[in-house]
C-alpha cells in the first residue's frame, strides 16, 4: 500500500502538483474572465433568475430543470473537498491555502460558465429520448482538424476519448472512493460503528439510487442539497460566533499570509508560499471541479432551449461551494484554534513515519529539520529513516533515540494496540515504515475479524497525540462552538449526506462517459462494480484514496482546458448571439424557436 501511495504522489507532483498545472488551470480561468468581460459578475443577478424557473418553457429538451441540473452538479462538488479537503489544504499550507481556494473559485466561476455552454451546444440526444452531453462530445464534434489536402486528422476523437477514460476513472478516485472512505472515518470516530457496516449500508442505498438514472438521482440531490446546506450553515454559525473574538485574526490570516506563507505555529511546521498556492489550487479544484469537466455532464441534461443560459446557472457552483462553504469550514479550522494543536486519534499507516533522532517542535533548530524533512523541494535535506525492529512492551516503545512522525507532527503520548488491547512484541520497520505480516495483515480479513470480534488476529494500530487533518480535523473543530460535543454529530451527518450526494453524481458521469465509448449497454455492469468500489473504500487507507484522486483530477482537466482555449471564439461568439436573440417582453421566444429548430 506505502508503494502504490508513494508511486501516486511521485505522479501527481509530474501532473497535478507540478507548477505547470497551477499555471493552466488558474491561467484559463483568467484568460476567459478578461476575454468575456468578467461575466462572474455582470452575468451573476441573471443566473438567479434563470435557476429560479424565470424562463423556463414548457417545450425545453432535457431530462432536469435548471434547478435540479445545478442540484445534481452541486452535490457533485459539495462533498469532502468542502469538509475534509479544506482541513487538509490548512494542514498542509496554513491558512494561505484558503486564500488561493477563494481566488480558484473566483476565476473559477468563469471556466464552469464557458465549460458548461459548450458542452450543453453539442449535447446528444439518445434513441431511447435521453440526453447525453460533456466536454468528450464537443471535442469530437469540433477539434478535429482538417489539412489543406481535405484529410481529417481525428485529435477531437482521440481527447473525447481520453476524457471519457479519464472520466470514468475520477467517478471512482474522485467520486467514490474519498467520499465514501471520508464518511466511514467521519462515522466511526463519532459513533463508533464499524467502517464495514456504514460501507454495506450506504452501498445497498447507492444502489438503489443509480438504478433509476438521471431522473431519480436529480429527485434525490435536489432534495438533499437544500437540506445538507442548511444543516452545515447552522452548525458552522455556531463555532465561528462562538470563537467570535478569533474571527478578525483568522481573516487576517487568510489575506496576510496570502503572499508569504504561513509561520509555524504551535504543532504546525510552517509553509512556503508555493506550497500554500499548489495545495489552495488543487484542493480549490476538487472542491468546486472547475475545469475539469465533470458539471458539464450534469447541465447537459438540463431543459434549456440555448447553451449559454445553462452555462450561466454554473456560474452559482463555484460561488455557493467554494466561496461559501469552504470558507465557512476555514473559519471554523481557523477560529476554532484546532487545525494548529495536537489531538489524540489513531494513526493513519501512510502517515506515520518513524525517523533516527529526538526532536521536538519546540525546540527551533529541530523545528527548521523538521520542516525540511517534509519540505517538498527536490533538495531539502531529509531526517534518516529508521531501520531495524521496534520493541514494544505492554503498548509502549522501548527503543531509544526515535521519534515518530505522524501528519507532519511530533507524535506523542503513543501506544501500539493489536485490537482493544495493549502489544507487546517487536515489529519490524523498513525505510521508516512499519512492516506487518501477519495473516491478519490483509486490509478486508482485518475489518471482518474486528467485525467478528476476533481481535486476535486485528492488525496491530497506533494511537496517540498529534496533529490531525480532513474530516476527523473538521469534527474536533465543530465542538468548539456552542453545541460543544454535540457539534461532531453535524459534522457526520453534514459529511454524510455531502459526500453520498457526491457519489450519486458521480455514479452519472461515470456512466455518460461509458455510454459515450462503448454505448449504453454496458452500463449496468459499470454501475454494480461501482457500487462494489464504494464498499471496499469504506475501510481502505485515506491517503493513499486523496493521492489517487490528484491524478485523475488532473486526467480530466487537461484535455477540457485544452479544449475551452482552442474554441474561444465560437464560445464569446455564442455568448453575444444569447444577449442578441433575447428579449424583455418574450425572454425566450425568440431564442426558443431558433434552438429548438436546432435540437
Amino acid at each position: 500500500m506505502q508503494k502504490l501511495n508513494d508511486f501516486l504522489v511521485t505522479l501527481d507532483g509530474y501532473i497535478g502538483g507540478h507548477p505547470w498545472f497551477v499555471f493552466l488551470l488558474l491561467g484559463t480561468g483568467i484568460f476567459f474572465t478578461l476575454y468575456l468581460g468578467f461575466p462572474q459578475i455582470r452575468y451573476f443577478r441573471h443566473a438567479i433568475r434563470i435557476v429560479s424557473g424565470k424562463y423556463d418553457h414548457h417545450l425545453d429538451v432535457g431530462d432536469t430543470s435548471h434547478f435540479q441540473a445545478l442540484s445534481t452538479a452541486l452535490s457533485g462538488t459539495v462533498g469532502t473537498g468542502n469538509i475534509a479537503g479544506v482541513a487538509l489544504a490548512i494542514h498542509l499550507g496554513g491558512p494561505a491555502a484558503l486564500f488561493w481556494m477563494l481566488v480558484t473559485a473566483m476565476f473559477g466561476m468563469c471556466t464552469k460558465f464557458v465549460e458548461v455552454t459548450i458542452s450543453h451546444k453539442y449535447r446528444d440526444i439518445l434513441e431511447d429520448g435521453t440526453v447525453s452531453g460533456g466536454p468528450m462530445y464537443y471535442m469530437r464534434k469540433r477539434l478535429n482538424i482538417k489539412t489543406s489536402k481535405g484529410k481529417l486528422i481525428r485529435i477531437g476523437v482521440v481527447m473525447g476519448g481520453f476524457f471519457a477514460v479519464a472520466t470514468v476513472l475520477s467517478s471512482f478516485g474522485t467520486g467514490s472512493l474519498p467520499q465514501i472512505n471520508s464518511i466511514s472515518n467521519s462515522v466511526f470516530s463519532t459513533f463508533g460503528i464499524n467502517h464495514i457496516i456504514t460501507g454495506a449500508l450506504l452501498a445497498v442505498l447507492l444502489a438503489l439510487v443509480i438504478i433509476g438514472g438521471i431522473k431519480r438521482i436529480a429527485m434525490v440531490t435536489s432534495t438533499l442539497v437544500p437540506l445538507m446546506a442548511i444543516i452545515y450553515l447552522v452548525g458552522a454559525l455556531a463555532v465561528i460566533f462562538y470563537n467570535y473574538d478569533q474571527i478578525l485574526p483568522s481573516l487576517g490570516a487568510i489575506v496576510g499570509d496570502a503572499f508569504t506563507g504561513t509561520a509555524a505555529t504551535g504543532g504546525f511546521l510552517g509553509a512556503s508560499l508555493a506550497w500554500a498556492i499548489n495545495r489552495g489550487v488543487n484542493r480549490g479544484l476538487f472542491s468546486n471541479e472547475a475545469g475539469q469537466g465533470s458539471a458539464p455532464i450534469a447541465h447537459s441534461a438540463a431543459r434549456a432551449p440555448e447553451p449559454v443560459s445553462e452555462g450561466m446557472v454554473a456560474i452559482l457552483e463555484p460561488f455557493i461551494d467554494t466561496i461559501v462553504i469552504c470558507t465557512l469550514t476555514g473559519l471554523v479550522l481557523l477560529s476554532s484554534g484546532v487545525w494548529k494543536e495536537k489531538h489524540y486519534n489513531q494513526f493513519q499507516d501512510t502517515d506515520m513515519q518513524f525517523v533516527v533522532g529526538t526532536y521536538n517542535e519546540r525546540n527551533e533548530e529541530d523545528r527548521v529539520a523538521l520542516f525540511q524533512h517534509f519540505s517538498n523541494k527536490k533538495d531539502a535535506v531529509r531526517l534518516p529513516l529508521f531501520e531495524g525492529n521496534l520493541y514494544i512492551e505492554n503498548g509502549i516503545l522501548q527503543n531509544e533515540n526515535i521519534t515518530l512522525l505522524h501528519a507532519e507532527s511530533v507524535a506523542e503520548d503513543f501506544v501500539f494496540k493489536q485490537g482493544d488491547v495493549p502489544f507487546t512484541g517487536e515489529i519490524p520497520v523498513v525505510q521508516g515504515k512499519m512492516v506487518v505480516s501477519d495473516e491478519g495483515s490483509s486490509m478486508i480479513r482485518e475489518r471482518i475479524a474486528g467485525l467478528l470480534g476476533k481481535t486476535g488476529s486485528a492488525r496491530i494500530v497506533v494511537e496517540g497525540r498529534s496533529l490531525m487533518h480532513s474530516a476527523p480535523l473538521t469534527a474536533v473543530a465543530f465542538t468548539r462552538g456552542f453545541f460543544g460535543e454535540w457539534g461532531q454529530y453535524i459534522v457526520a451527518i453534514g459529511l454524510l449526506l455531502f459526500a453520498f450526494s457526491t457519489s450519486i453524481s458521480w455514479s452519472y458521469y461515470g456512466d455518460r462517459a461509458l455510454t459515450y465509448l462503448v454505448g449504453p449497454k454496458y452500463v449496468i455492469y459499470y454501475r454494480i462494480f461501482y457500487v462494489i468500489a464504494f464498499f471496499i473504500a469504506s475501510f481502505t487507507d485515506t491517503t493513499v484514496i486523496w493521492s489517487l484522486s490528484y491524478i485523475t483530477i488532473a486526467l480530466m482537466t487537461i484535455p477540457n482546458l485544452i479544449g475551452l482555449l482552442v474554441l474561444r471564439r465560437e464560445i464569446k461568439d455564442s455568448i453575444r448571439e444569447y444577449w442578441i436573440d433575447f428579449s424583455k417582453d418574450h425572454p425566450y421566444e425568440k431564442i426558443g424557436k431558433k434552438f429548438r429548430g436546432r435540437i
